[in-house]
């Protein structure tokens, strides 16, 4: 199929119209290879150890360091293509993804950076040199923008080029300035652009940055020279830097003589191959988007999964599943209705895999993961859909052109539709979402809903009923109370690509799995098949109908294709499965101690107090418990104290199984509303006839109580009406939080000076000093404000017929203000009183007025209401003072001066009364 179309806009007799991407890209590299630049590979697009970003999206992420001068560069000059994507903030170019003809998630940036090295000259000489000498681009079509202040740029262009000088333009910060942030590295820079002609653009009008298609620019050259400080001053940098980027896309298109982006090598072979797929022509019009958009969406999701980004829900996981349902869709346009994407992904490799090998290293985890994503979201889509064509159908009859917030955001939790996919088609059919109602509604969901963990989602029953079909699945014996390590036969029941994460059944498994308040277990399996082993890392442990699953996810040390090429479904292998004792054995720790903590509660406030939830992990506990009012200080102490006296006396304890009767009998205390069998586990503390506790639980438990060590409670709080909660600490995070404690009391005791002597009474007798000492400041304070305020009285002006003052004054806070206003009533003896101030940032005014006025119908509420206009604020009071807070200070001088005028328009209305 013949897809590529060649505009001859430029005269080229002296230029190569036939360049492909990769020779643009390699020899790019090579230009700046020759001038002793150090060639480096593109860092991953998904940042490792930036959490400001959740994609790489500019050429220059990966130098940060070295530009904020955290971290020496490899080398002063350095060179490379990077894999960008701009997919979220205020680099988010999706919604013109497919319409626009060089928008894109993914592209490809070239670039070239000096730390220290060249500067200004040498950047524009080599770039005039690369696109003139190298790519042979016409002299008289190209442009170079500069920054309006930058004498020296425009000076280099001129003198070191021979470009037209009136091509050499001036533009100011919003085009030609950089900055890495409000503070910090920045400064100008200047920009190539090229006019590629009238028939892109017949707008007299059209010129560099109008955000005409006719004029595009193609390289950017960024001069960082200043450091930003807070207060908007830039000072000198000791060394200057040069950051440039041009995306290979747009230098594709140009030097290819191609009207789009998408007419280029690197989106062709993609469009075509989803041309053969789907049987549907590619066309550049209105008609090819959905090509266009899942050609390009495939290069975001190939490249960021392959760099280890995953389909989820937050972040940039969230992202990556956006953009893929957003292709899915696309692909339901050109009648799809089958997974089909991810054959696209071997058509990108064939394309990049030169360049970027990872993506062929890691292409048959990149297929699996998109597979899996458009096959779990193919199944809800066409429903979706129909839902879709029901609400718009509905609103149109309506007479509207809203979709409401609920129906979208029932697309989006039943059918799994992004709030920007639902928009998207909205605007196709002239129509717009109520974006708040949506957002109101998701926020509604998020209250009810429990917080979920990471891996919540992987035992959801689609997946398990993938692993229960056709799997030959096998009982496991639970061994984890004797033994945290064990060999044992293990059946690979299943595995879920969009996750990474393999299922396991084994034949004895020691992994407990979360119940009674406590947490899974984590730890490691090892797979054995002769010499090889395959480490994986246990995230989870699931139980159903007397089946474990372990979901594992492999260690980075292996290749999972080699794995999943060795063992299918059902096969059954050996393992070494082993619990983390870091994990198991602290939350064995705190499992026992909240039966201790339990008997101790009931012993301080009565046998009222009954579990009503806990948390039992390695990092602390959490124990939930009926009681109708707070602790006192001393009941925690005494508590806390009780605990520490069971474990000191090295109870042992004891799992005992029975009938239930039995242990009902011996006065076992069972969960309130859990579910129990004729035969129970029961938990007993004890020794000869010294009971501490018996208590049904199945949970993991020290041998002897000595073992837990010490037990710290942390917090007391109200879980809710008549239950309390408390989160303790014991073993070794409680021994850190108490040398944490202890080193803050000696920080306390020094800064105190009381080494010696009693630090709580010398900060008893500190605290009456600063109580006398503020009485004082008040004091004085007020005789000060008394002073001015006769001041201000005396400057009394008429309005209305009545004694005004309005003034700005200083004051810290309300109350301040307040006082003020009082001193003023006081010393006015009749009129009214206008007061104006800033603190926190934001103007505030307090209005006063003479009792004589008051009971002649003036009232300082609407007074202060209609001056609070000025400052779009509001406020109230009652009729002898009111006060108002606003939004804008830059008005409180104007609206002071114009007080007099609003009391005047007030006496009117107090006359007609």
């Amino acid at each position: 199929m013949g897809y590529l179309i060649h505009f001859s806009i430029f005269d080229f007799s002296h230029t190569s119209t036939s360049m492909t991407a990769a020779e643009i890209r390699a020899q790019f590299l090579e230009f700046f290879r020759q001038r002793e630049h150090l060639i480096v590979p593109s860092a991953p697009v998904v940042p490792q150890d930036d959490p400001t970003l959740l994609f790489t999206n500019a050429g220059m992420n990966q130098f940060k360091p070295s530009f904020l001068g955290l971290q020496k560069p490899a080398a002063p000059r350095i060179a490379d293509t990077q894999k960008c994507i701009r997919v979220s903030g205020k680099h988010n170019d999706l919604e013109e993804v497919g319409v626009s003809p060089y928008h894109h998630t993914f592209f490809e940036m070239l670039g070239n950076w000096s730390f220290g090295d060249y500067f200004k000259k040498d950047s524009i000489r080599w770039g005039w040199e690369l696109f003139t000498q190298v790519y042979r681009l016409p002299k008289d079509k190209l442009y170079a923008s500069v920054y309006e202040t930058d004498d020296e740029a425009e000076t280099l262009w001129k003198s070191e080029t021979d470009i037209i000088p009136s091509h050499v333009l001036r533009f100011g910060k919003k085009d030609n300035w950089w900055s890495m942030g409000d503070t910090g590295p920045c400064g100008p820079c200047t920009e190539i652009h090229i006019d590629r002609g009238p028939e892109y653009d017949t707008d007299p009008k059209a010129f560099v940055n109008t955000g005409s298609p006719r004029y595009i620019e193609l390289w950017n050259h960024v001069f960082i020279q200043f450091d930003q400080q807070a207060d908007g001053k830039l000072v000198q940098l000791p060394a200057k830097h040069v950051d440039t980027g041009a995306g290979l896309e747009r230098l594709a298109t140009v030097l290819g003589g191609f009207r789009s982006n998408y007419d280029t090598d690197l989106f062709q072979p993609i469009i075509r191959a989803i041309a053969d797929l789907t049987g549907k022509t590619y066309a550049q019009d209105e008609n090819g988007i959905p090509h266009r958009v899942i050609a390009d969406h495939l290069r975001c999701l190939t490249f960021a999964i392959g760099d280890g980004a995953m389909p989820g829900n937050e972040g940039r996981g969230y992202v990556l599943r956006r953009i893929l349902r957003r292709a899915s869709r696309f692909g339901r346009k050109l009648e799809m209705h089958e997974p089909f994407i991810y054959k696209l992904v071997p058509v990108l490799v064939d394309t990049m895999a030169e360049i970027f090998p990872e993506v062929k290293e890691r292409h048959a985890h990149i297929t699996r993961v998109i597979e899996a994503e458009e096959s779990h979201f193919g199944k809800t889509l066409d429903r979706g859909l129909e839902q879709f064509e029901s609400v718009t159908s509905s609103v149109r009859k309506r007479g509207e052109t809203i979709i409401p917030g609920e129906e979208a955001f029932k697309l989006y939790d039943t059918f799994g539709f992004p709030l920007d996919l639902t928009q998207l088609m909205a605007r196709e059919n002239g129509l717009t979402v109520d974006e708040t109602g949506f957002t109101s509604a998701m926020e509604s969901q998020r209250q009810r809903a429990r917080a979920a963990s990471m891996f919540e989602k992987v035992a959801d029953v689609e997946f398990l009923n993938f692993l229960l079909e056709g799997s030959d699945v096998i009982k496991s014996e639970f061994v984890g109370y004797d033994t945290l390590k064990i060999r044992t036969r293990l059946t690979f029941a299943g595995f879920d690509s969009s996750r990474l994460v393999i299922a396991f059944t084994p034949t004895e498994n020691p992994f407990y799995m979360e119940s009674g308040g406590q947490v899974s277990d984590a730890g490691t399996i090892m797979v054995l098949d002769g010499d090889e082993h395959f480490g994986f890392r246990v995230v989870r442990v699931e139980r159903r109908d007397d089946i474990t699953y372990l979901y594992a996810q492999p260690n980075e040390q292996f290749d999972l294709s080699d794995f999943l090429s060795r063992f299918k479904r059902s096969s059954q292998m050996d393992g070494m499965l082993e619990v983390s004792p870091a994990h198991r054995i602290p939350t064995q720790y705190n499992h026992t101690v909240t039966h201790l903590l339990h008997k101790a509660l009931r012993e301080t406030f009565g046998d009222h107090v009954h579990q009503a939830g806990s948390y039992v992990g390695p990092d602390y506990l959490r124990f939930d418990y009926t009681h109708f009012e707070k602790p006192k200080p001393e009941e925690l102490a005494r508590i806390e104290e009780r605990v520490n006296e069971f474990i000191r006396e090295n109870l042992p304890v004891t799992p005992k199984i029975m009938p239930i009767k039995e242990a009902q009998a011996l006065g076992a205390m069972a969960l309130f509303g859990e579910k129990y069998g004729d035969e129970v586990r029961m938990i007993e503390i004890a020794e000869g006839d010294h009971v501490i506790s018996r208590e049904l639980c199945g949970g993991c438990h020290v041998k002897r109580t000595g073992d837990i060590g010490v037990f710290v409670i942390k917090a007391e709080t109200s879980a809710a009406a008549g239950v309390r909660r408390i989160e303790a600490l014991t073993g070794e995070a409680a021994r850190a939080f108490l040398s944490s404690q202890r080193a803050k009391v000696d920080d306390f005791i020094e800064l105190l000076g009381s080494a010696g002597s009693d630090p709580v009474e010398k900060l008893k007798l500190m605290l009456d000093e600063k109580r006398k000492l503020q009485k004082e400041l008040d004091y004085l304070r007020g005789q000060t404000a008394a002073s001015s305020m006769q001041d201000l009285a005396q400057k009394a002006t008429v309005a209305g017929g009545v004694s005004v003052v309005s003034a700005r004054v200083s004051a810290d806070n309300m109350d301040q203000l307040k006082e003020m206003g009082d001193a003023l009533r006081d010393r006015l003896k009749t009129g009214i009183g206008i007061l104006g101030t800033v603190f926190d940032e934001k103007p505030s005014l307090v209005v006063v007025v003479t009792p004589d006025l008051v009971k002649a119908g003036w009232d300082a509420t609407p007074l202060v209401k209609e001056i609070a206009k000025l400052l779009q604020g509001g406020g109230g009071g009652r009729p002898h003072m009111a006060t108002a807070g606003g939004k804008r200070t830059e008005m409180l001088d104007e609206a002071i001066a114009q007080a007099a005028s609003i009391v005047e328009k007030f006496a009117t209305q107090v006359a007609a009364k």
